[in-house]
């Protein structure tokens, strides 16, 4: 399924037509730093609080060669030995979230990746200090999210539900 699609919700917009509201998936990594220090809970909290509705779900130990897939961009840096030894030293937890303008949102929840940057109230800021130990991974546009959520998730393993405060989250105009 597309990271970008369409949903009719049930209410009605001022002229009576129904209201398109446009729906992004993005994936998020909860890396092994943040399930060793116990934050798994907290972290996904943040997204359910903001709206954001859980799609996709699962823990998972990375492989190497996940590991150089997800990571192709960094391979040839000198810290990617660092990073891949990080990554697949312990179990990860990943989400894959949906709701409006779920990229750049997820973003901004995240934090910058130098967590030492990062403001608080941030996942970074709040819960690292880091370039490498930075807690989570954010996709960084709708494409690569697209992608990266191809790569960790199996179509059966993404679900489409309503969620029951659908209604309390967007204004019809939006």
């Amino acid at each position: 399924m597309d990271a970008c699609r369409k949903e009719v919700q049930g209410r009605r917009g001022q002229e009576g037509s129904e209201v398109i509201v446009m729906k992004e998936r993005t994936l998020l990594l909860i890396k092994p730093d943040a399930l060793q220090r116990g934050l798994v809970g907290e972290i996904l909290a943040r997204f359910e609080k903001k709206g954001f509705k859980i799609v996709g779900l699962k823990m998972l130990h990375v492989s190497k060669e996940l590991a150089k897939e997800h990571y192709a961009h960094l391979v040839d840096k000198p810290f990617y030995h660092d990073l891949e030894k990080f990554v697949t030293s312990n179990p990860l937890v990943a989400a894959v979230v949906e709701g409006k303008e779920a990229v750049e949102v997820v973003r901004l929840i995240v934090g910058p990746t130098n967590a030492s940057k990062a403001p608080g109230g941030t996942v970074r800021g709040d819960f690292s200090n880091s370039t490498s130990r930075n807690v989570i991974h954010a996709s960084d546009s709708k494409e690569t999210a697209e992608k990266e959520i191809k790569r960790f998730f199996k179509p059966a393993e993404l679900f489409d539900y309503k969620l029951n405060n659908e209604q309390y989250l967007y204004a019809s105009d939006e």
